[in-house]
């Protein structure tokens, strides 16, 4: 009974084991865990937590500053005679105590009340730089999801592949072993038939390699969501109509100028300009006053004193409070200097957003471009793949009589597979790109699904 209770441990434990190795990873799926595990994009957070303690210092300058300072010393005079006075901190002592101790204490405030506004700007250029990291989270999540579906896509087109290079390679079998029927009865020759046995094997490789391409991607796809651990990785197969790959393309311009609007890099890019426009009031300001307010107090303590360590503190108390302002005169060209850099970092910006504007136009223009293209290839493909499998159709029923030779055969199923692997591929191609338009005009997440 011990032993009966054991295997059935091992059995279920096998199949748990077995179970969580095949796990099947929707596309969603596959988004949700890259945006909480893909390293680019934690740190791209934790720029943005850096970029968040900038803004709440610079705030804080904007306050008062208050500094308590306290110091104590001990002195030894060993050559003191009666009758000689010293002064510490301010206090004549008569004291002949060769060994003597003093104390001060303080309390010092500074305000900088004014400085041409460069305090209140450096917090605007740190919001701004908040913002951007911001959208630079966005930008970052937006990469990976391309990634993501693009790699995803590839595994779907390359599966169904493998299932179309599966139904050829029974068919190869069939025609060898019907070669080898019609080579016992002599009519044909066992040339012929190793022909017929080299398709097969040639099926069996093509098969081999698309599983081989397929366990790539998957690789891949595995490594930008960041799993490190040796379990089987896979993904669900979502059920793709020919429809899907005929629905209407959004014009290119449309899709442009929405992507203007919506999209991480673009806003970026326009944060930047603002940010060069606060950098150079910033630099303005060096042409300005600066004015501050100081106050302190403090008291000190001498053991050589006659009044106790009480008095002391009560009878030594000073306080003062002053403004102090700094007009900058001759700065030795630095003002000038740094604000013709912000100037000229302001035109490097635009020419930034211009080439931005450029880049996101070329990308939407390929996904545009592959779209329609594919989307013709996979209509003509349709027909195509209709016309060769009514060709091959009655090929094997020629040949089965012995009607038509190897060659006309073969040629025949080439054309066939070709033909599926066509239309495939412009399917899958027409799908993505379709998405991807939709994804560039901020209607949704990549999914092939639809």
């Amino acid at each position: 009974m011990k032993k009966k209770c054991f295997i059935l441990s091992v059995v279920a434990l096998f199949t748990v084991t077995l179970s969580a190795q095949t796990k099947l990873w929707t596309l969603q799926e596959c988004l949700d865990y890259a945006m909480q595990h893909n390293i680019t994009l934690q740190r791209a957070k934790l720029q943005l937590q850096s970029t968040k303690e900038d803004v709440s210092q610079s705030k804080a300058a904007l306050l008062p500053s208050l500094n308590a300072s306290t110091s104590h010393n001990l002195a030894y005079r060993p050559w003191q005679e009666s009758g000689m006075a010293t002064v510490t901190n301010g206090t004549v002592s008569t004291g002949i105590d060769k060994a003597s101790y003093n104390g001060s204490y303080g309390l010092n405030a500074q305000w900088t009340v004014w400085n041409g506004n460069r305090n209140r700007n450096q917090v605007k250029l740190n919001q701004l730089a908040e913002e951007q990291a911001e959208l630079e989270i966005q930008e970052t999540a937006n990469s990976i999801q391309e990634k993501i579906a693009q790699l995803y896509v590839q595994i779907l087109y390359l599966t169904e592949a493998v299932k179309v290079n599966e139904e050829s390679l029974k068919t190869s079998q069939k025609n060898e072993e019907r070669g080898k029927e019609m080579v016992e009865v002599g009519k044909m020759s066992k040339a012929d038939l190793a022909q017929l046995s080299a398709q097969r094997a040639t099926d069996e490789y093509n098969i081999v390699n698309a599983e081989m391409q397929v366990r790539n991607y998957k690789m891949q796809l595995k490594q930008l969501l960041e799993i490190i651990d040796d379990s089987e990785f896979d993904i669900v197969v979502p059920a793709t109509t020919d429809e899907q790959a005929q629905a209407e393309i959004p014009s290119l311009m449309s899709v442009y100028e929405q992507a203007l609007a919506t999209r991480p890099e673009i806003q970026s890019a326009e944060m930047a300009i603002k940010s060069s426009d606060v950098s150079l009031d910033i630099a303005k300001a060096g042409r300005m006053p600066t004015v501050s307010l100081s106050a302190s107090a403090g008291t000190s303590t001498n053991s050589l004193a006659n009044n106790g360590w009480g008095n002391q503190m009560k009878f030594n108390f000073n306080s003062g409070a002053g403004v102090s302002v700094n007009v900058p005169l001759v700065d030795q060209r630095q003002t000038k200097t740094n604000v013709n850099k912000a100037r000229i970092q302001r035109e490097n910006n635009m020419l930034a957003l211009q080439d931005q504007q450029k880049q996101l136009y070329q990308t939407i223009e390929n996904y545009w471009l592959d779209a329609t293209t594919n989307q013709q290839r996979f209509r003509a493909a349709l027909a195509t793949v209709e016309s060769e499998e009514q060709s091959y159709s009655l090929l094997q029923e020629k040949f089965n009589v012995g009607l038509t030779n190897i060659v006309e055969l073969m040629s025949g199923k080439d054309r066939l597979l070709q033909a599926e692997q066509n239309r495939l591929q412009s399917k899958y191609m027409t799908i993505l790109n379709l998405q991807m338009l939709k994804f560039y005009e901020g209607r949704l997440t990549p999914d092939p699904s639809l």
